[in-house]
């Protein structure tokens, strides 16, 4: 039972706001923004996602630097208005195409109207595309995706040399073409994110992947579809399978550890050919699921080391290698790195002729931020910085510092090496225009270096 749901903008400017119950008091939209802000509680700079101030729980989630808001004053289930307000967010993509504060402003009228059919009086009536398209009526507002980072939904899409349409996949799945066309085209993509500690010396301790392959269809008709994974797909530790699928027996190539399918997926004949069946509904959902925790080769190698430098000072070198191939492009890299909580000072030195790369040294929390606008694949990049104490006397440096942290996403990489080896629709209407391509992304979830 929700009694208001609202977004934010990342300044707290109240986007949308909607009271379904009048049982909470006004202004809980200031009163949330300013505790995640100020959040100081129990030794963590960020606020969970579940919270209680002055008997009212908030529930919320970060989506594209908004923040998708649920209060309540009941006991419900954390999971699921969790799970409920990602399902709102991925519902006004749809309607939307590109889901950020400038689209929301200018559907409000719509989102109002998603909103009320979703939710009625606090409850939950459905998050389905597919079915709200019966009950609203307002047009979508089409917001130009120029703007959007290249790392965006559209700007990934490759078919060889040529570059997909920039828009492909930022526009509503409810709106006509110009001239009052439909548009028939369907995206795969698989999305890994990737979670990986190492020792101080460089060996792998843990290692995992969290995959999901993510369907958005714009066909109409209802055409079923079949998409075929690895032939040498095994499910289950051993090769076993999780589902007691008897063909998987035997060491595949491609081993999961478990998965899960999406309520539309037929399973027939998955078993002997490894393919899945689906009537896809509108909009963007994920066909399956899946976690890895078979030996994969990581995507990056991380080194730091620690020397000291005379009494009040020391240095640390961070060294990042890329293990992935040379046609490939890491974007958006990030590393830090805490530093003990007497250093003073830190001054930065680059590799010669380095591009595109920044330091810096938060006073606040101590902390080594370099970033990186790009990486090619079997590069190196070094990073030395020369750190000043407040005191003479420390402890050990080693142990005060670190572990190192990596964040990074990987166009058309995926470690699991899980492909979708082609899309059939059953019955394909001369107006469809598939393409044969699959987007791949790998994202970082949790890379550490310990110290």
């Amino acid at each position: 039972m929700i009694s208001q749901l609202f977004v934010l903008s990342q300044r707290g400017d109240n986007i949308v706001f909607r009271d379904y119950r009048g049982e909470v008091q006004k202004g809980t939209a200031e009163i949330f923004f300013r505790k995640v802000k100020f959040w100081k509680e129990d030794g963590q700079e960020e606020a969970p996602p579940v919270f209680n101030v002055n008997g009212v729980n908030y529930f919320h989630v970060k989506i594209v630097g908004l923040l998708f808001v649920a209060t309540t004053r009941v006991n419900v289930s954390p999971s699921l208005v969790l799970e409920l307000l990602q399902r709102i967010a991925r519902v006004i993509k749809d309607y939307l195409g590109v889901l950020n504060e400038d689209s929301i402003r200018k559907n409000f009228v719509l989102v109002y109207e998603l909103l009320d059919e979703v939710m009625d009086f606090g409850y939950v009536q459905t998050t389905t595309t597919e079915v709200l398209k019966s009950f609203v009526f307002n047009e979508p507002i089409v917001v130009d995706a120029a703007h959007l980072s290249p790392l965006g939904p559209a700007g990934l899409f490759m078919q060889g040399t040529k570059r997909m349409p920039g828009t492909a996949v930022t526009k509503s799945v409810v709106a006509n073409e110009p001239g009052g066309r439909k548009r028939e085209e369907i995206f795969v993509d698989i999305i890994e994110k990737i979670s990986i500690t190492f020792s101080s010396s460089g060996y792998i301790l843990t290692s995992e992947i969290d995959g999901t392959i993510q369907m958005k269809s714009y066909l109409t008709g209802n055409p079923e579809i079949r998409l075929a994974l690895n032939d040498d797909l095994s499910i289950g530790r051993g090769g076993g399978s999780t589902y007691d699928y008897r063909g998987s027996f035997g060491s595949g190539a491609v081993v999961l550890d478990d998965c899960n399918f999406h309520e539309s997926v037929r399973l027939d004949n998955f078993d002997v050919d490894r393919t899945l069946s689906l009537v896809p509904p509108d909009g963007e959902f994920p066909v399956m699921n899946y976690r890895m925790t078979q030996e994969f080769k990581p995507p990056f190698r991380i080194n730091a080391l620690i020397e000291e430098a005379g009494a009040p000072k020391a240095e640390v070198i961070l060294k990042v290698h890329a293990e992935f191939p040379s046609s490939i492009t890491a974007n958006t890299i990030s590393v830090q790195m805490p530093l003990p909580k007497y250093t003073m000072r830190a001054s930065f030195e680059l590799e010669p002729g380095a591009v595109g790369q920044t330091t810096d040294f938060k006073q606040a929390n101590r902390r080594l931020e370099w970033n990186l606008k790009k990486i090619v694949g079997g590069s190196e990049h070094t990073l030395r910085a020369r750190l000043t104490f407040s005191q003479e006397s420390h402890g050990n440096i080693t142990k005060e510092s670190g572990p190192v942290s990596m964040t990074f996403t990987i166009p058309m990489y995926n470690a699991s090496k899980l492909q979708v080896k082609y899309l059939q629709i059953a019955k394909k209407s001369g107006t469809y225009n598939p393409y044969r391509w699959v987007r791949y992304v790998t994202l970082s979830n949790s890379y550490v270096a310990r110290m």
